[in-house]
Protein backbone atom coordinates (compact mmCIF):
# COMPACT_ATOMS: atom_id res chain seq x y z
CA UNK A 1 0.00 0.00 0.00
CA UNK A 2 2.78 2.34 1.15
CA UNK A 3 4.96 1.70 -2.16
CA UNK A 4 1.58 2.44 -4.32
CA UNK A 5 1.12 5.38 -2.99
CA UNK A 6 4.84 6.33 -2.71
CA UNK A 7 4.69 5.62 -6.59
CA UNK A 8 1.63 7.59 -7.06
CA UNK A 9 2.92 10.88 -5.41
CA UNK A 10 6.45 10.31 -7.43
CA UNK A 11 4.50 10.66 -10.64
CA UNK A 12 3.93 13.69 -10.21
CA UNK A 13 7.13 14.80 -8.22
CA UNK A 14 9.08 13.45 -11.11
CA UNK A 15 7.55 16.41 -13.31
CA UNK A 16 8.47 19.14 -10.92
CA UNK A 17 5.22 19.01 -9.61
CA UNK A 18 3.68 18.51 -5.53
CA UNK A 19 1.19 15.79 -5.77
CA UNK A 20 -2.28 16.31 -5.47
CA UNK A 21 -2.26 15.80 -1.44
CA UNK A 22 0.81 18.04 -1.23
CA UNK A 23 -0.93 20.81 -2.71
CA UNK A 24 -4.28 20.79 -0.88
CA UNK A 25 -2.24 20.67 2.55
CA UNK A 26 -0.36 23.94 1.34
CA UNK A 27 -3.91 25.69 -0.09
CA UNK A 28 -5.77 24.75 3.36
CA UNK A 29 -3.26 25.46 5.39
CA UNK A 30 -2.49 28.90 3.74
CA UNK A 31 -6.53 29.56 4.22
CA UNK A 32 -6.58 28.80 7.80
CA UNK A 33 -3.41 30.98 8.32
CA UNK A 34 -4.84 33.85 6.74
CA UNK A 35 -8.10 34.07 8.16
CA UNK A 36 -6.91 32.94 11.27
CA UNK A 37 -4.29 36.70 11.52
CA UNK A 38 -7.54 38.75 9.96
CA UNK A 39 -10.13 37.13 12.58
CA UNK A 40 -7.19 37.05 15.27
CA UNK A 41 -6.44 41.04 14.69
CA UNK A 42 -10.23 41.41 14.42
CA UNK A 43 -11.24 39.63 17.95
CA UNK A 44 -8.53 41.82 19.44
CA UNK A 45 -10.53 45.03 18.43
CA UNK A 46 -13.91 43.79 20.21
CA UNK A 47 -15.06 45.14 23.30
CA UNK A 48 -14.95 42.79 26.22
CA UNK A 49 -18.23 40.48 26.62
CA UNK A 50 -20.01 36.90 25.42
CA UNK A 51 -19.53 37.90 21.65
CA UNK A 52 -15.71 37.95 22.07
CA UNK A 53 -15.08 35.33 24.23
CA UNK A 54 -17.29 33.12 20.94
CA UNK A 55 -14.71 34.95 18.41
CA UNK A 56 -11.97 33.39 20.49
CA UNK A 57 -13.99 30.32 20.71
CA UNK A 58 -14.00 30.14 16.83
CA UNK A 59 -10.19 31.52 16.93
CA UNK A 60 -9.38 28.46 18.87
CA UNK A 61 -11.38 26.22 16.17
CA UNK A 62 -9.91 27.19 13.52
CA UNK A 63 -6.44 27.52 14.94
CA UNK A 64 -6.33 23.48 16.30
CA UNK A 65 -6.33 21.81 13.17
CA UNK A 66 -3.03 23.95 11.83
CA UNK A 67 -1.17 21.57 14.84
CA UNK A 68 -2.88 18.63 12.88
CA UNK A 69 -2.38 19.51 9.59
CA UNK A 70 1.77 20.45 10.01
CA UNK A 71 2.18 17.09 11.45
CA UNK A 72 -0.01 15.01 8.73
CA UNK A 73 1.96 17.32 5.97
CA UNK A 74 5.18 16.65 7.43
CA UNK A 75 4.75 12.74 7.64
CA UNK A 76 3.54 13.08 3.75
CA UNK A 77 6.69 14.71 3.16
CA UNK A 78 8.64 12.44 4.29
CA UNK A 79 6.79 9.44 2.35
CA UNK A 80 6.92 11.52 -0.78
CA UNK A 81 9.74 13.52 -1.23
CA UNK A 82 9.21 17.02 -2.82
CA UNK A 83 9.88 17.95 -6.65
CA UNK A 84 13.15 18.97 -7.47
CA UNK A 85 12.17 22.10 -9.45
CA UNK A 86 14.14 25.45 -10.67
CA UNK A 87 13.81 27.35 -7.53
CA UNK A 88 16.63 24.07 -6.36
CA UNK A 89 19.21 25.28 -8.85
CA UNK A 90 19.64 28.84 -7.64
CA UNK A 91 21.96 28.78 -4.53
CA UNK A 92 21.85 31.25 -2.38
CA UNK A 93 18.47 31.73 -3.61
CA UNK A 94 17.48 27.84 -2.71
CA UNK A 95 18.91 28.41 1.18
CA UNK A 96 17.03 31.34 1.75
CA UNK A 97 13.87 29.39 0.37
CA UNK A 98 14.43 26.35 2.58
CA UNK A 99 15.24 28.45 5.87
CA UNK A 100 11.93 30.24 4.96
CA UNK A 101 10.11 27.21 4.86
CA UNK A 102 11.82 26.21 8.47
CA UNK A 103 10.26 28.96 9.74
CA UNK A 104 6.96 28.30 8.31
CA UNK A 105 7.09 25.14 10.16
CA UNK A 106 8.17 26.75 13.30
CA UNK A 107 5.40 28.73 13.20
CA UNK A 108 2.79 26.51 12.61
CA UNK A 109 3.67 24.86 15.87
CA UNK A 110 4.21 27.96 18.26
CA UNK A 111 0.94 29.60 17.00
CA UNK A 112 -1.54 26.54 17.64
CA UNK A 113 0.38 25.39 20.55
CA UNK A 114 0.52 28.71 22.50
CA UNK A 115 -2.92 29.23 21.80
CA UNK A 116 -4.17 26.06 23.56
CA UNK A 117 -1.86 27.40 26.41
CA UNK A 118 -3.52 30.63 26.39
CA UNK A 119 -6.91 29.28 26.54
CA UNK A 120 -5.83 26.69 29.19
CA UNK A 121 -4.18 29.13 31.52
CA UNK A 122 -7.22 31.41 31.75
CA UNK A 123 -9.41 30.61 34.78
CA UNK A 124 -12.66 28.42 33.30
CA UNK A 125 -12.10 29.53 30.04
CA UNK A 126 -14.65 27.05 28.85
CA UNK A 127 -14.22 24.04 26.67
CA UNK A 128 -12.02 23.66 23.40
CA UNK A 129 -13.00 21.99 20.63
CA UNK A 130 -11.33 20.86 17.00
CA UNK A 131 -13.07 22.46 14.20
CA UNK A 132 -15.95 23.77 16.44
CA UNK A 133 -16.95 19.96 16.71
CA UNK A 134 -14.47 17.38 18.43
CA UNK A 135 -14.06 17.85 21.88
CA UNK A 136 -10.02 18.88 22.71
CA UNK A 137 -8.36 18.77 26.13
CA UNK A 138 -7.07 21.67 27.80
CA UNK A 139 -3.26 21.52 29.14
CA UNK A 140 -3.43 20.68 32.65
CA UNK A 141 -2.65 23.84 34.63
CA UNK A 142 -5.67 24.16 36.45
CA UNK A 143 -3.64 22.73 39.49
CA UNK A 144 -1.12 25.31 39.48
CA UNK A 145 -1.34 29.02 41.39
CA UNK A 146 -2.95 31.93 40.08
CA UNK A 147 0.47 33.28 39.61
CA UNK A 148 2.13 31.01 37.89
CA UNK A 149 -0.84 30.22 35.43
CA UNK A 150 -0.46 34.37 35.12
CA UNK A 151 3.40 34.22 33.98
CA UNK A 152 2.79 30.90 31.48
CA UNK A 153 -0.21 33.08 30.00
CA UNK A 154 2.04 36.12 29.46
CA UNK A 155 5.04 33.93 27.98
CA UNK A 156 2.34 32.23 25.37
CA UNK A 157 1.06 35.35 24.41
CA UNK A 158 4.43 37.06 23.80
CA UNK A 159 5.37 33.76 21.60
CA UNK A 160 1.98 33.69 20.29
CA UNK A 161 2.37 37.36 19.09
CA UNK A 162 5.73 36.92 17.62
CA UNK A 163 4.66 33.94 15.51
CA UNK A 164 2.21 36.15 14.14
CA UNK A 165 4.81 39.18 13.54
CA UNK A 166 7.28 36.40 11.94
CA UNK A 167 4.61 35.13 9.63
CA UNK A 168 3.21 39.00 8.71
CA UNK A 169 6.84 39.02 7.32
CA UNK A 170 7.14 35.45 6.16
CA UNK A 171 4.08 35.65 4.31
CA UNK A 172 4.67 38.54 1.55
CA UNK A 173 8.63 37.26 1.18
CA UNK A 174 7.03 33.80 -0.05
CA UNK A 175 4.11 35.52 -2.22
CA UNK A 176 6.87 37.57 -3.44
CA UNK A 177 9.53 34.98 -4.61
CA UNK A 178 6.73 32.58 -5.89
CA UNK A 179 5.50 35.60 -7.95
CA UNK A 180 9.00 36.45 -8.93
CA UNK A 181 10.26 32.71 -9.95
CA UNK A 182 7.13 32.84 -11.94
CA UNK A 183 7.06 36.02 -14.15
CA UNK A 184 10.37 37.28 -14.05
CA UNK A 185 12.43 34.08 -14.37
CA UNK A 186 10.24 32.20 -15.94
CA UNK A 187 10.62 29.06 -13.26
CA UNK A 188 8.25 26.21 -13.08
CA UNK A 189 7.13 26.67 -9.22
CA UNK A 190 4.17 28.26 -8.79
CA UNK A 191 2.70 25.94 -11.74
CA UNK A 192 3.96 23.12 -9.59
CA UNK A 193 1.81 24.25 -6.95
CA UNK A 194 -1.43 24.68 -8.24
CA UNK A 195 -4.10 22.16 -9.64
CA UNK A 196 -2.89 20.67 -13.44
CA UNK A 197 -5.12 21.43 -16.22
CA UNK A 198 -5.19 18.65 -18.72
CA UNK A 199 -5.08 19.37 -22.18
CA UNK A 200 -7.74 18.80 -25.21
CA UNK A 201 -6.66 15.32 -25.47
CA UNK A 202 -6.47 14.83 -21.44
CA UNK A 203 -3.14 15.07 -20.86
CA UNK A 204 -1.36 16.97 -18.23
CA UNK A 205 -1.21 20.33 -19.59
CA UNK A 206 2.70 20.58 -17.67
CA UNK A 207 4.25 17.15 -18.35
CA UNK A 208 7.17 17.21 -20.45
CA UNK A 209 5.98 14.36 -21.49
CA UNK A 210 3.04 15.34 -23.26
CA UNK A 211 4.22 15.56 -26.88
CA UNK A 212 2.34 16.24 -29.93
CA UNK A 213 -0.10 14.80 -31.71
CA UNK A 214 2.21 12.67 -34.27
CA UNK A 215 1.68 14.18 -37.99
CA UNK A 216 -0.81 12.40 -40.08
CA UNK A 217 0.63 10.48 -43.12
CA UNK A 218 0.21 12.13 -46.70
CA UNK A 219 -3.21 12.33 -48.46
CA UNK A 220 -4.91 10.64 -44.95
CA UNK A 221 -6.33 14.01 -43.89
CA UNK A 222 -9.68 14.76 -43.58
CA UNK A 223 -11.75 16.59 -46.17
Amino acid sequence: MIERLRAWGNSHTRRGRYSPVGIAFHWIMAALILFQISWGFWTDWMMPGGDKVFAYQVHSAAGLPILLLVLARIAWRILITDPYNDADRQGLQTKIAHVTAMLFYVTFFTLPLSGWVMWSSVASPGPLYLAGIVPWPQVPLDGLEPLTRYRILDLAEDVHIASVIALLLLIPAHAGAALKHHFWDRHDVLRGMLPEIPDWEGRPASSPNSLPAPALPKGSEAG
